[in-house]
């Protein structure tokens, strides 16, 4: 099966992991490309491209002030992202639960047994048997 365009959906623009850290860098505010290539180390085409592809699945608006071109993220775009991460979210912490309370039962033996019971190994009763 062959893998869908980059620039298809945003799932597979967030595919690449420098765009996410595009994305990232842009959460907070509206940046210049400049800004964004010093502060992420990449070069001036490298990020060019990456916000293009952003651009075009829509998860980032554009818009020019002079000679710049000022960045920002889409949150309406994102949110479907967000949506579909938060499921195996709540799963993976659901199983964290379990984990947790699994151990805590094996550290901290229930108390309710009575004062009368004897715990005897399986060995213990044969021996007696005998």
């Amino acid at each position: 099966m062959a893998r869908a365009a980059t620039t298809s959906d945003a799932f597979n623009a967030v595919a690449e992991p420098r765009r996410r850290e595009i994305l990232n860098y842009l959460a907070l505010q509206e940046r210049p490309v400049g800004e964004i290539v010093d502060s992420l180390g990449m070069g001036q085409p490298s990020v060019s491209k990456h916000l293009r592809v952003l651009r075009d699945v829509g998860l980032v608006h554009v818009r020019r002030d002079g000679r710049r071109m000022l960045y920002r993220t889409n949150a309406e775009a994102i949110r479907p992202l967000h949506e579909w991460t938060e499921t195996f979210a709540r799963f993976s912490r659901h199983q964290l639960s379990r984990i947790k309370e699994r151990a805590e039962q094996k550290s901290n033996p229930p108390n309710d047994v009575g004062k009368d019971f004897n715990p005897r190994r399986k060995d213990d009763l044969d021996r007696n048997k005998n």
